[in-house]
């Protein structure tokens, strides 16, 4: 479990912190980057500006434009890194924004490649994209680019523009953990300390209700407090999207934001209509379950998260988590193993919670380095889960970038979550294959649906559907404040818990506040499209497909060689059709059942 109280970033010990030396040595060779980029890219444009019509020209281009983008994807990643592990440190967040300034400017001036380039016919695109599956990659995105391309003047201005435009998000990770100041609560004379990281690690997932209970009121008061300037710094982000759809020729911004996923309209809108219709009966069903083993009066929001079996939760420590993620990756072999271990032993995570950490995790891949991940590590099975989750994006994009140059390394967010996902699956398998017994299955399968499926398939979910009713209000020219989006997200939370949940115990309409992923475009869907690949790809394992490992590493490889359909297809998933995601409910449908099923054992 977290320590109540969070120590400063200073005081962690460094051994549990990552180790950004993979990227730069040291400050000195961080600074000698940058200047070394300014100067290719003077170059660059010396050499290059005017010039790219033909193929040969065009090649080397890329060829030069490839190296300047993994500068700048080194210079990003170093600047990046330190200021998610504390938001607090005024010179971190100095370095951050003049890197992000650095990179609009530069943004601005290789922007020619992109006009120049989609100027060009397709007869001589294709020569190009004849090169490697990386020079396909990159002429695909150019093409379709061009269908919303502007004025090569605007593009320019727009990139120079990008650290402003992309203000909301950076004052919203201020606001929640540099500013917020959540305070204390009492529970039968004790006092307890709280903060967004506290209860979004540990106080919601609590085994004692009332404490629970007691830390989601305070946790619901602070927001409160801030719901108005939260609710204006996103309206501003949903404006600036509506306004790039609207220059970029699109009737609605759902169809910009889905344009760079390269997956129609139809699918998002099957995603967030089947699993609120179809998957809602399921988790309504388990909540339910849930109230009634736990003894509990109701079950309010707060309480979706609680275990099962609270006085069933196996102690996990990290000095047991490299033997148990080892163990959980066997089906894909002892070579993927052995790519997965270096984050043990070089340091490419950071386990400690401390103030100022921003909540959640992730993971990143400086290109042509080693992944880095960030989370809070409790010792707790969702902590392994969370762990284990990140090092799935950790083995794609050492695969992919093994694979592909930095032109075609990144796949589409379509599909993204897949690996991630897979992932947990594998290791719930581990889970249950190692121990029979009726009461830790019922514990393993419980982490599944609220590890696995809650986190990716409802509360993500639930994200997309509230987006989708705010973007219809933008596109219809309307606009919202506070109360508006408080309305719209409790009529979302309702629609799917219907009368399973309580939901007029605190204010769980603020929800809204509480995710990044509202600033990241239609994001949020993409965890539950991910997981219907990644669970068509497990039970294709689970039924011994001896083809299913093979094809799933054989996915790991793609990068952005393919579209997500087509990489979709790699990994024996067709989702085209409705089939895998109907699959997947069903997979959850039948665990639910077993796990009502073991409760009448235990």
């Amino acid at each position: 479990m977290l320590t109540m109280s969070l120590p400063t970033r200073a005081a962690v010990p460094t051994a549990d912190t990552w180790d950004l030396s993979a990227i730069f040595k040291d400050e000195f060779e961080f600074e000698q980057t940058i200047k070394a980029t300014k100067e290719l890219i003077q170059d660059f444009q010396r050499i290059y500006q005017g010039r790219l019509t033909q193929v040969p020209v065009i090649l080397d281009a890329l060829d030069d434009y490839a190296h300047i983008l993994e500068n700048e994807n080194h210079l990003s990643c170093y600047a990046s890194f330190p200021v998610s592990t504390d938001v607090t440190d005024s010179q971190l967040t100095a370095t951050i924004h003049r890197v992000d300034n650095l990179l609009a400017t530069w943004e601005s001036q290789l922007h020619f490649v992109q006009a120049e380039l989609s100027a060009l016919d397709d007869a001589v695109l294709d020569q190009v994209a004849a090169k490697s599956v990386d020079h396909a990659a990159f002429i695909r995105h150019i093409k379709q680019s061009r269908k919303q391309a502007l004025a090569p003047a605007v593009e320019e201005a727009l990139a120079k523009l990008e650290p402003v435009l992309d203000a909301p998000e950076a004052i919203r990770s201020q606001s929640v953990f540099a500013d917020m100041d959540f305070g204390e609560f009492e529970v039968d004379g004790k006092t307890y300390p709280l903060s967004f990281t506290l209860y979004e690690e540990e106080y919601q997932k609590h085994p004692d209700v009332t404490i629970r209970r007691a830390a989601y009121l305070k946790f619901c008061q602070t927001l409160a407090k801030y719901q108005n300037t939260m609710a204006a710094g996103y309206l501003a982000q949903v404006t600036k999207e509506k306004t790039l759809a609207t220059m970029r020729g699109y009737d609605s911004v759902i169809d910009y934001l889905l344009a760079e996923q390269e997956v129609p309209r139809a699918m998002f809108e099957r995603q967030v209509n089947t699993i609120m219709h179809d998957l809602a009966p399921v988790m309504r069903r388990y909540v339910t379950h849930l109230k009634q083993t736990l003894h509990l009066d109701r079950i309010t929001y707060t309480d979706l998260q609680a275990d099962l079996d609270p006085t069933f939760s196996p102690k996990v420590t990290r000095a047991d988590a490299p033997h148990m993620i080892h163990e959980a990756l066997k089906p894909l072999g002892p070579d993927y193993q052995a790519r997965i271990a270096p984050a043990f032993t070089d340091r490419w995570v950071d386990f400690p919670g401390n103030v100022g950490k921003e909540s959640g995790a992730f993971a990143e891949c400086p290109y042509g380095t080693h992944p880095y991940v960030l989370m809070s590590w409790a010792d707790t099975l969702p902590s392994l889960y969370t762990l284990i989750h990140e090092l799935g994006h950790c083995g794609q994009m050492t695969l992919a970038d093994e694979h592909h140059s930095i032109l075609g390394h990144e796949p589409s967010w379509y599909i993204v979550e897949a690996p991630s996902t897979f992932h947990e699956l594998l290791l719930t398998k581990s889970l249950l294959e190692k121990d029979s017994d009726a009461r830790f299955e019922r514990f393993a399968l419980s982490r599944l649906l609220n590890d696995t499926y809650f986190h990716n398939c409802v509360t993500h979910l639930l994200e997309a559907a509230f987006q989708s009713k705010v973007y219809a209000l933008i596109d219809d020219g309307e606009s919202f404040d506070a109360a508006k989006l408080n309305e719209l997200k409790l009529g979302v939370l309702k629609e799917f818990w219907g009368d399973s949940v309580d939901l007029d115990f605190g204010q769980p309409e603020l929800t809204w506040m509480r995710q990044s992923h509202y600033y990241m475009g239609l994001y949020s869907y993409t965890y539950s499209a991910s997981l219907v690949v990644s669970t068509g790809a497990f039970l294709r394992l689970q039924a011994g497909d001896p083809n299913a490992a093979s094809d799933w590493l054989k996915f790991l490889t793609l990068g952005d060689s393919l579209t997500p359909i087509q990489e979709a297809q790699v990994a024996g998933v067709d989702i085209t059709t409705a089939k895998p995601l109907h699959e997947m409910i069903n997979f959850l449908d039948q665990s639910e059942q077993r796990i009502e099923a073991l409760s009448q054992q235990i």
